[in-house]
């Protein structure tokens, strides 16, 4: 039994994608590799660093996460692949064993934020023609679809957010995690990334 301490989480992670939703199996090469789980055990939390409250965790055992990509420390349990990440490297959390906008939450002072990119252009005949300028950036304004409850102060108390469900924001440029639900694109970031709402 391995019993994560401070603010770990012990994740089970997610199956390796090999095959599409429309049925086409992948190679080994392009497999899609995810960076979802589900929370197997929490660790305490850690400390505020001036006051000594501890912080509350986000998640509880059973919940699912997203993560970020390069986040985590992989080990296996039992032949299965777990990974051990920090409660600050979860992006989202969601409930009922499947990612979707109804179940997904925000944690911490994370903002969800639904940007609407433009991979591809369809011509007037129905073709989809892939993106081909390597310059385009990211979109950094977008709708807000989940607000985290917000970041914890000295007190204890949490930090009122400035945002809430269905304000349009500009954030930060390369700011945000990508965070794919469905068919549509996300970003996360947080509170402080966020220039303005409108």
């Amino acid at each position: 039994n391995i019993k994560p301490v401070n603010n770990f989480i012990l994740i089970k992670k997610a199956e390796v994608q090999k095959e599409s939703e429309s049925g086409i199996v992948f190679s080994k090469s392009a497999s899609v590799v995810k960076t979802e789980g589900k929370v197997i055990s929490v660790g305490p939390g850690k400390l505020h660093p001036d006051s000594g409250i501890p912080f509350p965790m986000p998640v509880v055992e059973g919940d699912g996460v997203v993560y970020g990509k390069f986040d985590g420390t992989e080990v296996t349990i039992d032949g299965e692949t777990h990974s051990l990440i920090r409660d600050n490297d979860i992006l989202v959390k969601f409930t009922g064993g499947s990612l979707t906008v109804d179940s997904v939450e925000a944690v911490n002072d994370g903002i969800l934020v639904y940007v609407e990119t433009r991979e591809q252009e369809e011509t007037s005949g129905g073709l989809l023609l892939a993106s081909t300028n390597d310059n385009s950036r990211r979109p950094t304004t977008g709708v807000v679809t989940k607000v985290g409850p917000g970041r914890m102060a000295e007190s204890g108390d949490l930090i009122p957010m400035s945002v809430e469900v269905g304000d349009q924001v500009k954030f930060m440029d390369f700011a945000g995690n990508e965070v794919k639900i469905g068919d549509k694109e996300y970003s996360v970031v947080q509170m402080t990334e966020i220039y303005a709402k409108f």
